[in-house]
């Protein structure tokens, strides 16, 4: 008869080197389980596979191209938006019973260019949220107009440091966002996908537009993912968009230990956590 004790380890070893065993359901840290069940995390989580598997996706990159022909075709009425330097936005959009209100929903699709970097949470996580939530809702069913915009270009171009990140990244926001100046409001996805998942207020967010967010996340049933807290202000693709007047929030988890590291893989990315956001999104977007 063989040794249970020694069973038992080997089993558990095993899971401790194979992240989907079990997921994350039975960790203290995980997202709590949402209320409702109106968001598909498991075809998110299956969007970000799919992204990674593509391997490293720098802008303007083979690899980025075959990605935003994806999107384009995942996307409601999906279209690509000209970016400077060769690049392109991917472009959604799903009609709500006010046409002329628009609400902005953006998540970035290119990877930081270095060796090895999948980027599973920071561009994977939220582009897969963005496309399933623009997959999920239907013509009318919302107020406002939603435009769901991939971008291209959010990280730094090859040779500029990262202290200069405001001066030449954010490529696809800056370009596309003059178009969207009297939008009602913008949220951004980004780094939304991990373990752990905490998304405290950004700190340069709309306030009343964030109380919106969490008030969401309660309703859902994931307040413990929105803690009543506030993070520095950081430079993303909404900042274009609040330059533009349009009051914004960015959703990210900016304490992701895999930040610009190769680790940032698919064992870091938990079907809880796109789901916690998922489902906060759907409550919010019939509100706005």
């Amino acid at each position: 008869m063989p040794n249970l004790s020694r069973l038992v380890l080997v089993g558990a070893l095993l899971c401790t080197m194979a992240p989907a065993c079990g997921g994350d359901d039975g960790d203290a840290d995980a997202a709590p389980a949402a209320k409702a069940n109106r968001f598909n995390a498991t075809a998110a989580y299956r969007s970000v596979k799919r992204q990674v598997q593509l391997g490293p996706r720098p802008a303007g990159s083979r690899a980025s191209r075959k990605l935003a022909a994806r999107l384009r075709s995942a996307l409601p009425r999906g279209r690509y938006s000209a970016v400077p330097g060769g690049l392109r936005n991917v472009v959604g959009t799903v009609r709500g019973r006010e046409p002329k209100s628009t609400v902005v929903i953006g998540a970035h699709y290119d990877t930081k260019d270095m060796p090895g970097f999948v980027g599973a949470n920071d561009g994977a996580s939220g582009t897969a949220i963005l496309t399933r939530l623009a997959r999920t809702v239907k013509p009318g069913q919302m107020r406002p107009t939603l435009v769901f915009i991939a971008f291209d270009g959010e990280e730094n171009p090859p040779g500029k440091p990262d202290a200069q990140f405001g001066r030449f990244a954010l490529r696809g926001s800056k370009a596309i966002a003059p178009k969207y100046r009297e939008a009602e409001a913008m949220i951004l996805l980004d780094f939304v996908g991990e373990k752990g998942l905490r998304l405290p207020r950004e700190g340069s967010s709309n306030i009343k537009l964030w109380a919106k967010v969490r008030e969401a996340a309660r309703r859902a049933g994931v307040a413990r993912v929105f803690p009543d807290d506030t993070q520095d202000d950081i430079l993303d693709d909404h900042t274009p968009f609040i330059r533009q007047g349009v009051p914004s929030v960015d959703l990210i988890d900016f304490d992701f230990p895999c930040f610009h590291r190769r680790c940032d893989n698919l064992s870091r990315i938990s079907k809880r956590s796109l789901d916690a956001v998922g489902e906060t999104m759907m409550e919010l977007l019939p509100r706005l």
